[in-house]
């Protein structure tokens, strides 16, 4: 099945009101062309779950001055002074994540689990109005899980069917977000026929893309 399709047609299908779980590591393997389209659609009330939003004039930070986004779910905000603004006018809009612990609450998603265990955070208010568990003499904070209604991908190289490779350090965070969205959408440095890209080198398998878009200068 040839799932290749314009940036714009992959957007399309973003609602106002989504979660939207966006993958990479700061400027590294965040999937800007897919974001930039979806500057151009007229969605609002977007929750982002990333590690970051974004650094300099990225896509994340458009999104944000455009008003589409109203919630934060995040590890790191400090380069983008749009999140501090929410975080002072409505603190309830930006939950801070420690970035292990977000990892695990998107993996707990994608796996059907009831939320992950963690010691992060106990003693402080991270842990206030959250349940605890103790397990063989040691408490834990149970973290909820965390899934997305979109998933917003980069990789390195995808075939058509949706198969991807990811390089290096842009895997963070885009490897675990597939599972735990309803609809994956990928950009793609390379996208190559079905069978070119060597199994062994598979990190998300297209059985969980649902559409896949080109990389364009950014």
């Amino acid at each position: 099945m040839d799932k290749v399709v314009s940036a714009a047609q992959a957007v399309s299908h973003i609602r106002s009101g989504d979660v939207l779980l966006i993958g990479g590591f700061l400027q590294w393997g965040t999937p800007e062309t897919l974001l930039k389209a979806l500057l151009e659609r007229d969605v609002h009330d977007l929750t982002v779950v990333s590690n970051d939003t974004g650094t300099g004039e990225t896509a994340t930070i458009c999104l944000m001055q455009q008003g589409m986004v109203s919630r934060i779910k995040s590890t790191y905000i400090g380069a983008n002074s749009h999140s501090g603004q929410m975080l002072i006018e409505d603190p309830a809009s930006v939950e801070l994540i420690p970035q292990g612990t977000l990892a695990e609450r998107i993996r707990a998603g994608g796996a059907g689990l009831g939320g992950a265990l963690v010691e992060v955070g106990l003693g402080t208010v991270a842990a206030e109005g959250k349940p605890t568990l103790e397990i063989d003499g040691k408490t834990y904070l149970i973290e909820r899980p965390l899934r997305g209604n979109v998933a917003l991908i980069y990789a390195t190289v995808c075939d058509k069917a949706g198969n991807c490779f990811m390089k290096g350090s842009t895997k963070n965070f885009n490897v675990i977000m597939p599972l735990s969205a309803d609809i994956v959408l990928v950009e793609a440095e390379s996208i190559v026929d079905v069978g070119e890209l060597d199994s062994e080198l598979i990190h998300v398998p297209g059985v969980l893309v649902d559409y896949v878009c080109q990389r364009e200068d950014v």
